[in-house]
């Protein structure tokens, strides 16, 4: 079967957003990097770009606090938002989030179990896994949960759309249902520890975490935009996808293990950050089209630039305390998605 293509994007239209995004993207890296409690200003790092040395506590500032949370920052955010247009893509619905397939339901109940029962490993076990317990937790549960998922939603070799969202929300439920016994089970230290967890944060961001979800998620973001040409095709359906040449299944199946990597490695590392990857593929839609060639590329970095500088934000607002992050993304994300809501509604009744 002669295997068609679909048309290039019209340039003015298509990538021309690109460079304005990699324009924002540095800008708002180099506020994040020059504004902080801790004094070290723009002008000073201008002032050490230019050759004139850094203190030492201005040097630990620098490379081993806010360069490893900005890079985490970059990470996460890119993540987050490619992972919510691939699964919007996959669900042909703007409504579909990362968490919808039970990958941050499993990733989180695999954090809560480290939290609340990782006392009761063996002293060898913990001494071996040092402060990593809980990512690495995080990453089990949610690699379980896909593993899961793809079980049931599974048949024949094939795997239904429909059913894997049903099931995805199923998994989910039940690992809410589980957290809450771990929760009530916890102690007063454990239950600040989860509270602080469940509501996302880059303030517990090294070198160490970042190297160690680099390849995971970095795998993501080079090998997912290869995946549009098959999503725009899955946009005119199943049928008229595999007339096209796609391998829908494999296609299927690339997409769901991509974003549980992602979002599994991003969640262990930074805890529950809700709304990127539902707002920020739909405004590139609103912006840019539906083609998932340029859309991609182009969530990881508005996902990437929004995290950074909800981050800033949440820096910033009770300084020289910090707020939760999470909390600063349900502010900002929560009124779009009923905004979203209203607009689908709006579009069926016309």
């Amino acid at each position: 079967m002669a295997e068609l293509s679909l048309p290039a994007p019209p340039a003015s239209r298509g990538f021309g957003l690109t460079p304005w995004l990699l324009i924002a993207l540095g800008l708002a890296s180099a506020l994040s990097l020059s504004v902080g409690a801790a004094g070290l200003g723009p002008l000073r790092l201008i002032a050490a770009a230019q050759g004139e040395g850094l203190s030492l506590p201005e040097a630990v500032v620098l490379y081993d606090i806010r360069l490893p949370r900005l890079a985490m920052g970059l990470l996460v955010g890119a993540a987050l938002g490619l992972s919510g247009a691939l699964l919007q893509g996959l669900f042909r619905n703007p409504l579909a989030d990362p968490g919808i397939v039970g990958v941050g339901a499993g990733a989180g109940l695999g954090a809560v179990l480290a939290i609340v029962l990782g006392g009761l490993l063996p002293p060898a076990v913990l001494a071996r896994a040092g402060g990593h317990l809980v990512p690495l937790a995080a990453c089990l549960g949610g690699w379980l949960f896909t593993v899961v998922l793809y079980r049931v939603a599974s048949s024949r070799g094939r795997t239904q759309v429909a059913t894997l969202l049903l099931a995805g929300i199923a998994l989910g439920a039940l690992a809410g249902g589980m957290t809450g016994v771990l929760i009530y089970l916890a102690d007063d230290s454990q239950l600040r520890d989860l509270t602080f967890w469940s509501m996302g944060s880059l303030a517990g961001s090294t070198w160490t975490k970042l190297l160690a979800v680099l390849p995971l998620i970095g795998m993501v973001l080079v090998l997912a935009p290869r995946l549009g040409r098959g999503l725009n095709a899955l946009a005119l359906g199943e049928a008229q996808a595999a007339h096209m040449g796609i391998d829908v299944q494999r296609l299927k199946r690339l997409t769901v293990l991509a974003t549980a990597l992602a979002t599994g490695a991003a969640v262990a590392v930074s805890g529950g950050i809700g709304f990127v990857g539902i707002v920020v593929p739909h405004l590139l839609r609103l912006a840019n089209g539906p083609d998932h060639r340029r859309l991609l590329p182009q969530a990881a970095m508005l996902g990437a630039m929004l995290l950074v500088l909800a981050d800033l934000v949440s820096r910033q607002i009770v300084a020289p305390a910090e707020l939760p992050i999470g909390i600063i993304t349900a502010l900002l994300g929560a009124p779009v998605f009923l905004w979203i809501l209203l607009r689908q509604a709006g579009l069926q009744r016309g």
